[in-house]
């Protein structure tokens, strides 16, 4: 597999993985309220990006660097601020975070520096 495989794989595993956590943490893992929450809802802006990540279309990786930020300091402040199951988790949506947003910016490095050598 070449490198804007490998990063398309790794940036749809993080995507998955994040919003499998935003919904599993709000509905089971370390809900609000018991019985869950509204906030489950989060990763719903997730989704809209998941078939331009699947197609692996550049312009999508582009405005979900700016997206998942959001996920980044909700994780960070949530990670502070809460105490241990929720910490963990919130840990977890750190990491997540941080992958899909490195592994997006190099997808589109990558794939601006295979057009501009395919231009020439």
């Amino acid at each position: 597999m070449n490198r804007i495989g490998v990063l398309r794989f790794a940036s749809i595993a993080a995507l998955a993985g994040l919003v499998v956590l935003s919904v599993a943490w709000e509905l089971a893992l370390a809900p609000l309220r018991p019985g869950g929450s509204w906030l489950a809802l989060k990763g719903a802006p997730l989704l809209f990006a998941a078939p331009g990540i699947f197609r692996g279309d550049s312009y999508t990786y582009r405005w979900t660097t700016m997206l998942v930020l959001a996920y980044f300091t909700e994780g960070c402040v949530r990670a502070y601020s809460e105490p241990a199951p929720a910490s963990v988790l919130a840990l977890i949506e750190i990491a997540l975070a941080a992958a899909l947003f490195a592994t997006a910016i190099a997808y589109v490095r990558t794939t601006i520096k295979k057009t501009r050598r395919q231009a020439r």
